[in-house]
């Protein structure tokens, strides 16, 4: 895509838009975070307005990323008339490769840097094209927002923040490059789709970076217990399949079978997908599905008193559940905080003296 790289106001307002965006919100939020007592991060907060305040919030954020958007689009495509002839650039880094000479070669160059000092290896550089040395810087800081916000405002990018905002990066530069292309505004340029997802990248790192330690407090600690649980487990027998490793199924115990029926799959939807009756036994079993995971319920048929038993799940959208559970009844209580790890909780009793937590994640 080709900007005006030429206009100083265009790199300058580029320029502090990034310095903005990377340094300025994380720290706004670290301040209302502190003021107001709240976590923006699904941690339990003593606040009660807290879910208006982060509702809020996002909304200013989504309002951000829309003009920033809106602003790329008219860089890119808005502001320039389309051309008579349809223009693609193969070439990977031609125009930036001419752009300017070393009188050295290779080796000598480097040999002058170590040698002479930065300024003795600079003198040896003549810039012909300052034009293409501003586009790719242009086409590379244009983009850097762009890896910083997606996980800075939405959650689905910070689930896998190496590899999903980068992506979505090269395809919006690959859609741009082709919407260009199609109405002849610009160039097709191979350059800017590396460019772009190199901002993309750098964004992507800064907010890991600078973001997440803005505002998680606590950020050594974590990365100090991860290091010392990675070194100690390379050596145990299932770090190699953990990634793929999850906790499927529990079981508990019941006394009565309607009330199993009555709880787990009218009241909370619990899906059934199988039932047991072995025939030397009274007792009963149930296979039930939550998402992915399975609760297995052991039901004895009798009068019975059961020592504490406990169900945890995660799940997003608690303000939402928590209206469902109301409809239905169930006394959820008020929200808690995880000990282990601060998030929002709810809890609820379920038959057969069955604690039930919901985890916000």
């Amino acid at each position: 895509m080709r900007l005006s790289g030429n206009s100083i106001s265009v790199n300058i307002f580029v320029t502090i838009m990034v310095i903005i965006m990377i340094f300025a919100m994380p720290a706004l939020d670290r301040y209302e975070c502190r003021k107001r007592n709240i976590n923006y991060h699904e941690a339990y907060s003593t606040n009660k307005n807290t879910d208006r305040i982060l509702a809020l919030r996002q909304v200013i954020l989504i309002i951000v990323f829309a003009v920033y958007v809106m602003e790329v689009l008219y860089l890119t495509l808005f502001s320039r008339n389309a051309a008579d002839d349809y223009r693609v650039h193969a070439e990977l880094f031609k125009d930036f490769a001419s752009s300017f000479h070393i009188d050295l070669g290779f080796l000598d160059f480097f040999r002058v840097l170590f040698r002479e000092g930065f300024s003795a290896a600079v003198s040896h550089v003549r810039i012909d094209a300052y034009y293409n040395i501003t586009q790719v810087y242009m086409n590379i800081a244009l983009f850097v927002p762009m890896g910083y916000l997606l996980p800075y405002i939405f959650k689905w990018f910070r689930e896998k923040v190496t590899i999903r905002p980068v992506t979505a990066c090269f395809l919006i530069s690959f859609a741009i490059e082709n919407i260009q292309l199609i109405t002849r505004r610009g160039f097709y340029d191979v350059d800017d789709l590396v460019t772009n997802t190199l901002g993309g990248l750098i964004g992507q790192m800064m907010f890991i970076a600078v973001a997440y330690v803005l505002t998680h407090p606590d950020w050594k600690k974590e990365v100090q217990r991860y290091r010392r649980w990675r070194k100690n487990a390379k050596k145990s027998a299932l770090f190699p399949f953990m990634k793929k490793m999850t906790v499927s199924r529990t079981t508990i115990y019941a006394s009565d079978e309607t009330a199993v029926f009555d709880f787990y799959v009218a009241k909370l939807g619990f899906r059934m997908r199988r039932q047991l009756v072995p025939e030397d036994s009274v007792s009963t079993s149930f296979l039930l599905e939550v998402g992915s995971e399975q609760v297995e319920i052991i039901c004895l048929n009798e009068e019975k008193t059961f020592p504490e038993q406990h169900l945890t799940f995660s799940c997003r959208n608690l303000n939402r559940v928590r209206k469902r559970l109301q409809k239905m009844g169930i006394d959820e209580g008020d929200y808690e905080k995880d000990i282990y790890t601060d998030v929002r909780t709810l809890k609820f009793s379920a038959p057969d003296n069955v604690t039930i937590t919901l985890l916000e994640h």
